[in-house]
């Protein structure tokens, strides 16, 4: 099985230790972040990874290089453009493909409890995507049909702005849930790609509320499921307190 970590990012909201350390590698418990999202995702049984840099990415590669983790780890390197979160899967698709089973896309900023086997056995047959949602507070929120969970728009409950292909949505007769950066895709997704004339770099969920029309992505609810978005000092230091709790990435 295959998987895809983003571990890109310029990582700005956790400076300065971004100032010179890649994101991937700033400490958790003793350990980058980049070494928990890996052993989770061995752990479940994935043993193709697919690694994206770009901010200090020589210091990346050679984490990756003097580590064993027991699976084969191969880096896409957006270090010449960063190209966001649909332009980095479109980039590594010599990595991802051949391919006929759904691969994984775990942001390397995401620490949570969940259980990927369970997320795994959501993907439903001919979806583009199973995206992991939660009943989390955020100003940020994925719409769904409240019949079968396929995505059908976006809003931000601070500003009432809303997205969506459809133009008679009613936002208020859809389910809200919090995307978690977890996502299961279909290989077939490459091809949606060039149908599309989607460019060299973009934002995955632009696409994703895009294509949400005329293909099938849904939404899998997992409760009970605590999650850190390590994306800000103060969340760092939520995310280690719960971590040596409850042991997270286990």
């Amino acid at each position: 099985m295959k998987a895809m970590i983003f571990a890109a990012g310029l990582g700005t909201r956790l400076k300065p230790l971004t100032d010179t350390l890649p994101k991937a590698l700033v400490p958790l418990c003793g350990q980058p972040l980049l070494y928990h999202v890996i052993s989770k995702l061995r752990n479940a049984g994935y043993t193709e990874l697919v690694v994206n840099i770009h901010h200090f990415p020589e210091l990346i590669r050679e984490y990756l290089t003097t580590h064993d983790f027991g699976v084969r780890i191969s880096i896409s390197d957006e270090s010449e453009a960063l190209l966001e979160t649909g332009g980095g899967i479109r980039h590594a698709r010599p990595l991802l493909l051949p391919g006929s089973e759904p691969f994984l896309v775990h942001n390397v900023d995401i620490i949570s409890n969940l259980d990927i086997a369970w997320f795994r056995a959501q993907t439903r047959p001919g979806a583009l995507a199973n995206l992991l949602v939660s009943e989390r507070e955020t100003q940020r929120y994925l719409l769904f049909r409240p019949e079968d969970m396929r995505l059908v728009g976006w809003t931000n409950v601070a500003t009432g702005e809303v997205r969506s292909p459809f133009p008679d949505l009613k936002p208020e007769a859809c389910l809200r849930y919090a995307f978690s950066g977890i996502h299961n895709i279909s290989p077939e997704i490459f091809e949606v790609f060039d149908q599309l004339k989607v460019p060299d770099r973009f934002p995955i969920m632009d696409f994703y509320l895009e294509a949400c029309a005329r293909y099938p992505i849904y939404g899998a609810v997992a409760r009970g499921l605590t999650l850190v978005d390590v994306g800000k000092l103060d969340t760092l230091a939520e995310a280690e307190k719960k971590a040596r709790e409850t042991g997270l990435w286990e």
